[in-house]
């Protein structure tokens, strides 16, 4: 299990230096500055997340190896870079304002994953 959350880590930390770019430069003449911040907003989440998702990983290789609270941590925070960076990143692209009512599902994903993180820190469960 640990491998699959390092991996899903390190996929997402690419995804995010790869959208960080296409924002920058590849996006930046395209959408308004508004949608612009939008998108850099999903991506600055998505990659806080991505190195959650290594936490999770390596997190599960110490002696909370089944600790399904980590692990449910960690599939919340994957749910949250669907939910969240992804609304975000199609709301900038399509500029569809209303999909945002699906964006705060993603945030209490990203919330409740690092409760269950500390939660399962704190008690080794």
């Amino acid at each position: 299990m640990p491998r699959i959350f390092l991996t899903l880590g390190a996929i997402n930390a690419f995804l995010c230096v790869l959208f960080g770019a296409l924002g920058a430069h590849g996006l930046k003449h395209t959408l308004t500055t508004d949608m612009l911040v939008i998108f850099q907003t999903g991506v600055q989440y998505h990659f806080y997340h991505a190195l959650g998702l290594i936490l999770v990983g390596l997190g599960l290789l110490t002696n909370l190896s089944q600790s399904r609270l980590l692990k449910l941590s960690g599939w919340l925070m994957v749910t949250g870079i669907v939910l969240f960076s992804g609304t975000l990143y199609i709301i900038s692209v399509t500029e569809i304002r209303g999909l945002g009512v699906i964006a705060p599902f993603g945030g209490l994903s990203y919330m409740s994953a690092w409760l269950l993180f500390a939660y399962a820190a704190w008690t080794g469960k």
